[in-house]
């Protein structure tokens, strides 16, 4: 089925269940996603914490300070994806005002029928801390091209979770990666002729694709109806590996993109998932100057 098509049919079927505090995309226990046709704004705290391990302190000390309040949460260390630390987590939101809408775990990847069960095992751990923390997607991009069993061990993956996703009602989405299995357009048609779940589709990360000439708008013409989750990054320069930049500094055609992408029907997250490289001095204000940035394609409407 169709994602806009299954969104329309879940949204009737749900009436005036709707609300406003249902999260962009949120899901439903027993059919999949049920949508509020919104598109709002939120950051990863790999724009705060970086790749460093610090409990992410530095996100709830200075996101607070933006106007973001929805919260991509970056999830790559042992310790965050046990329950104890999700409880925590969960807990910080609550005292700090932030909202989680998102978990963002280490990639897909496992080489034979032990490396395909724990990596099973560790989505729906994901899976599980999404129920934990309130919120209902799933975030992960793919392996190194030419290991940990390549495509072909993630399309076994996505064949055994997508039921699971589709049962709990969360979104899995496939964040595209320079140098990854998913790296290229041909990649996700390989994913998307095998797994044909509303639960299972793409996050669109521009600063990735721009990094491999791959087009933006031919991605949202070829693949609109299986693009449930957006990055934003802006790229120094098309074609030159993955090297972003400050928003506003590099050639990302923001405006094109996203008139785009919401004339085709796009509701969902719109994600600042840049990571800003020391000092660290202007954070709050880069922070601030992309909520300025976007939040006029935020919306609360509904698209036809």
């Amino acid at each position: 089925m169709k994602r806009r098509s299954f969104l329309k049919t879940t949204a009737v079927a749900m009436g005036s269940t709707l609300v406003s505090k249902v999260p962009v995309n949120a899901a439903d226990s027993n059919s999949g996603i049920k949508s509020t046709k919104r598109i709002e704004l939120a950051v990863a705290t790999i724009c705060v914490d970086g790749f460093g391990h610090h409990r992410h302190e530095p996100s709830f000390r200075l996101i607070p300070q933006t106007p973001f309040k929805n919260v991509e949460f970056n999830l790559w260390y042992p310790e965050t994806i046990t329950p104890r630390y999700l409880e925590d987590l969960k807990k910080r939101c609550d005292i700090s005002g932030l909202k989680p809408i998102s978990l963002q775990g280490s990639g897909f990847g496992g080489e034979g029928n032990s490396g395909i069960i724990k990596d099973i095992s560790h989505k729906l751990t994901l899976m599980h801390g999404c129920q934990q923390m309130g919120c209902d997607i799933v975030k992960c991009t793919g392996a190194r091209r030419g290991t940990q069993g390549g495509l072909e061990s993630l399309i076994k993956v996505l064949k055994e979770l997508a039921p699971a996703a589709e049962s709990m009602g969360k979104l899995l989405v496939l964040e595209n990666h320079a140098n990854n299995v998913l790296e290229r357009m041909e990649d996700y048609e390989a994913i998307f002729e095998k797994i044909d779940s509303p639960n299972v589709g793409m996050c669109l990360d521009t600063g990735h694709f721009e990094g491999v000439n791959v087009d933006l708008l031919e991605v949202i013409n070829r693949f609109k109806d299986r693009i449930l989750h957006v990055d934003l990054k802006d790229c120094r320069q098309r074609g030159a590996g993955h090297d972003t930049v400050v928003f506003g500094q590099g050639v990302t055609d923001f405006k094109g993109f996203l008139d785009h992408l919401i004339s085709s029907g796009y509701s969902g997250y719109l994600v600042i998932e840049q990571a800003w490289r020391e000092p660290r001095e202007p954070l709050v204000q880069n922070l601030t100057n992309a909520w300025n940035l976007f939040s006029p394609y935020q919306s609360s409407s509904s698209f036809k």
